[in-house]
């Protein structure tokens, strides 16, 4: 594709802070880095994903709610995380960490546990204990 056919169909969905790196051909037949903010049919799908993230992120938080998941669950989901990936960060066995998405395990976790989870994911201790 030409310099000039790069596409540049802005879906906002980054407020056009972000721009993607698209190989393209200058004017001399060589190829040249141009940044495109996205292309529509691009934009649609990751919108698509972007939507059923933030259902499964409501679904789980629901389940807290219910008291049927502790608030690492929430986090988990909101960070993209499964067992697998968070018991690897933790130094943890993937049966420890589901051991703590029960709330009552959850709730008994000690300081330094606590601490840790809230390293991993980026919260507070007082933001890991709530889903809002």
């Amino acid at each position: 594709m030409k310099k000039n056919e790069v596409p540049q169909d802005d879906a906002n969905m980054l407020d056009g802070k972000f721009r993607e790196p698209c190989y393209a051909v200058d004017e001399s037949g060589r190829y040249t880095i141009v940044k495109s903010v996205g292309w529509d049919p691009k934009n649609i799908v990751m919108q698509q994903a972007w939507d059923h993230i933030q259902k499964r992120v409501q679904e789980v938080k629901k389940k807290v709610m219910q008291g049927k998941l502790s608030p690492l669950a929430y986090h988990m989901e909101r960070h993209q995380m499964d067992v697998r990936l968070l018991a690897s960060y933790m130094g943890f066995s993937r049966w420890k960490v589901k051991r703590h998405l029960k709330p009552g395990r959850f709730n008994k976790l000690d300081q330094e546990v606590m601490e840790r989870y809230a390293k991993v994911l980026n919260v507070t201790i007082d933001e890991l204990k709530r889903t809002d």
